[in-house]
């Protein structure tokens, strides 16, 4: 797993990131820490489907990005 799947990074760009536990300059595609907690993310998501390498649904009606947060999301349940 890297920084970017992690709960506690908040992206600054497409390549640097915040770690939100002790908010330390991290980049995206390091190895994670042993803090390492995944993040609700619609890959991770029962009701996702993947169509293409880069799109998939959600609960067959609504496009989603694999990497999209989902933590905001009212249907989000763990796969």
């Amino acid at each position: 797993m890297r920084h970017y799947d992690c709960k506690y990074y908040l992206a600054i760009d497409a390549f640097k990131g915040i770690c939100k536990r002790d908010k330390s300059d991290i980049l995206a595609d390091d190895a994670s820490c042993e803090y390492f907690e995944k993040a609700e993310k619609c890959i991770h998501c029962a009701h996702f489907k993947l169509v293409s390498d880069e799109m998939g649904t959600c609960m067959d009606k609504h496009e989603a990005y694999p990497q999209m947060n989902a933590n905001t999301c009212s249907d989000f349940t763990w796969n």
